[in-house]
C-alpha cells in the first residue's frame, strides 16, 4: 500500500525505452519508487489513477509531446514538480518549458546527480507548498485559546493547563524565554477566568525606577511628597474585580520585595503616606524570563515572595520547539498586517516558507512577527519572497553535530558535546537552569559552568 511506503515515486515518459530502463535502474539505487511510461497518453492515464511525488519526462515524443503533457498534468495537479529533459536543448525551449509550469529544465547528457538534485528540490518545495496551502485552511480554525494560536503538542498541553489555570484565582507565574507571549497567556487566563468582565491591569516592573514603580502599584495620599500634589489610586486598587499583571518581577527592586510580599500575603495595600491600609480585591499574575530560584540563591530575590507568587506555574515553549506553527502564526501575522497595510499579500513563497522554517527564532513570536510585517512592508508581489526576509533569516545555518559523522572535521570533543548537550537541554525546559540541572543530574553550579565554557554568558547568572 501506499501509505506503508517510505520511497518517493517518480513517474518516468520518455519514447525511448532505454533511457526509462537506464533512468529506472539509476534511480532506483537511490531510493525512489520508478514507474515508467514510452507513451505520453499511458502516463496521463497512470497519473490520473496513481499518486507521484514528481515526473521527469522528454520534450520530444512522438504524439504528445512533454510540453503539452506538463501542461496537462500541471491541470490535474499543479504542485506536482515535473522536469523537462531533451537532446535538442535551447534557450528557446527552456523558456517554452518555463511558461508551461515545468519545475526544472534538464539537456542532454547530464549527470544522473543532477537529475537527483533537481528531483530532491522539486519534491521539497512540492510538500512546502502544499504544506501552506494546508496552513491557509487552518489558520481559521487553529485550535487556539483565547489569542494563542498553535496545535502543536507543546501548545496543546498548554491549552489544557490553561483551561484549568483560568478557572481558580491562585497567583500565576508565567515563564518563558523573552518574546514568547507572556502577557498573551495572562489575558488569555483573565478573559477566560471568572474575572474575565473585570478590568486587567499590566505593569511592567523593569520600566520604571523603584519610588515611582511603588507609587503605580499601590498609589499615595496627596502631599505624601513633594510631586504629590493630588492622591493617586494604585494599580492594585484599579484592578478590582479583575487582574493585575506584574510583567518582568525578576526586575522588581529589592527594597520593594517585602512590600509587594506583604500585599500578597495580608490581601492589603497601602498607598504611599497613608495612615491605614486598604484591602484588594485582584488576582495576581506574575512573568519573567529570568531564573527566579537562581536569583533566589543568589540573594537577589526573595525566597518567600517566590513562594508566594509561584503558586502556579505556567511555562511557555520557545518558537523552535514549536514545529508547523511557526508557518500557522506566520500566516496569521501576514493576513492581519497586510489587511491593515492595505496590501495584496496572500501567502509565502515556497522558499520563503523554507527559510522561516528553518530559522531558530531566538526572539521567538515577537521576532517572527516582526519579521512578518518587515515583509509585507518591502513585498512587491502576492507572496513574500526570500528577498523580502530578515538578512539573517535569509543566511541561517542550523548548527547541529553529526554523531555518526566519517569526516574528522565533523567531529567534536566531549567538553564541546557537553556544552552543546546542557544548551540543548535548557532550550527545552525554557531556559530554566534550575530544570535543567534536574534533567542532567548536576548541580546547578556545575551548569553554570559548562554553560560558560560554551561561550553562554547566562550561565553566569
Amino acid at each position: 500500500m501506499r501509505g506503508l511506503a517510505l520511497k518517493r515515486r517518480i513517474l518516468i515518459v520518455d519514447d525511448d525505452a532505454g533511457m526509462c530502463a537506464m533512468l529506472e535502474a539509476r534511480l532506483s539505487t537511490r531510493d525512489y519508487e520508478v514507474v515508467t511510461h514510452t507513451s505520453a497518453d499511458t502516463a496521463l492515464r497512470a497519473f490520473a489513477e496513481q499518486s507521484f511525488d514528481a515526473v521527469v519526462t522528454d520534450i520530444n515524443m512522438k504524439g504528445m509531446t512533454g510540453l503539452e503533457l506538463c501542461r496537462r498534468l500541471l491541470e490535474m495537479r499543479s504542485t506536482v514538480p515535473v522536469i523537462l529533459i531533451t537532446a535538442f536543448g535551447s534557450m528557446d525551449a527552456a523558456i517554452a518549458a518555463i511558461r508551461t509550469g515545468a519545475y526544472d529544465f534538464i539537456p542532454k547528457p547530464f549527470e544522473i546527480e543532477q537529475l537527483v538534485l533537481s528531483l530532491e528540490r522539486g519534491i521539497h518545495l512540492a510538500a512546502l507548498h502544499d504544506e501552506l496551502q494546508r496552513l491557509k485552511r487552518v489558520v481559521a480554525a487553529s485550535e487556539r485559546f483565547d489569542e494563542l494560536i498553535g496545535s502543536s503538542p507543546a501548545m496543546t498541553r498548554l491549552y489544557g493547563l490553561l483551561s484549568k489555570v483560568a478557572q481558580s484565582d491562585a497567583p500565576v507565574l508565567v515563564t518563558g524565554e523573552s518574546g514568547t507571549g507572556k502577557e498573551l497567556v495572562a489575558r488569555a487566563i483573565h478573559n477566560q477566568g471568572s474575572r474575565g468582565k473585570g478590568p486587567l491591569v499590566a505593569i511592567n516592573c523593569a520600566a520604571m525606577p523603584e519610588a515611582l514603580l511603588e507609587s503605580e502599584l499601590f498609589g499615595h495620599v496627596k502631599g505624601a511628597f513633594t510631586d504629590a500634589r493630588t492622591a493617586k489610586v494604585g494599580l492594585f486598587e484599579a484592578a478590582r474585580g479583575g487582574t493585575i499583571f506584574l510583567d518582568e518581577v525578576g526586575e522588581l527592586p529589592l527594597g520593594l520585595q517585602p512590600k509587594l510580599l506583604r500585599a500578597l500575603q495580608e490581601r492589603v495595600i497601602r498607598p504611599i503616606g497613608a495612615t491605614k491600609e486598604l484591602p484588594f480585591d485582584a488576582r495576581v499574575i506574575t512573568a519573567t524570563n529570568r531564573d527566579l530560584e537562581t536569583m533566589v540563591e543568589e540573594h537577589r530575590f526573595r525566597e518567600d515572595l517566590f513562594f508566594r507568587i509561584n503558586v502556579i506555574q505556567v511555562d511557555l515553549p520557545p518558537l523552535r520547539s514549536r514545529g508547523g506553527d511557526i508557518l500557522i502564526l506566520a500566516q496569521a501575522f501576514l493576513t492581519r498586517i497586510a489587511a491593515r497595510a492595505s496590501k495584496a499579500v496572500a501567502g509565502f513563497s515556497d522558499q520563503a516558507a523554507a527559510k522561516l522554517v528553518g530559522y531558530s527564532w531566538p526572539g521567538n513570536v515577537r521576532e517572527l512577527q516582526n519579521c512578518i510585517e518587515r515583509a509585507v512592508a518591502l513585498a512587491s508581489f502576492d507572496v513574500i519572497e526570500v528577498d523580502d526576509l530578515p538578512d539573517k533569516v535569509r543566511a541561517f545555518k542550523s548548527n547541529h553535530v553529526v554523531l555518526g559523522a566519517d569526516d574528522p572535521a565533523e567531529l567534536v570533543s566531549l567538553e564541546q558535546l557537553e556544552s552543546i548537550y546542557a544548551r540543548r537541554v535548557l532550550e527545552s525546559v525554557a531556559g530554566n537552569k534550575s530544570a535543567a540541572a534536574r534533567i542532567l543530574k548536576i548541580e546547578r553550579k556545575t551548569l553554570h559552568r559548562i554553560l560558560a565554557r560554551g561561550g553562554d554568558e547566562s550561565g553566569k547568572a
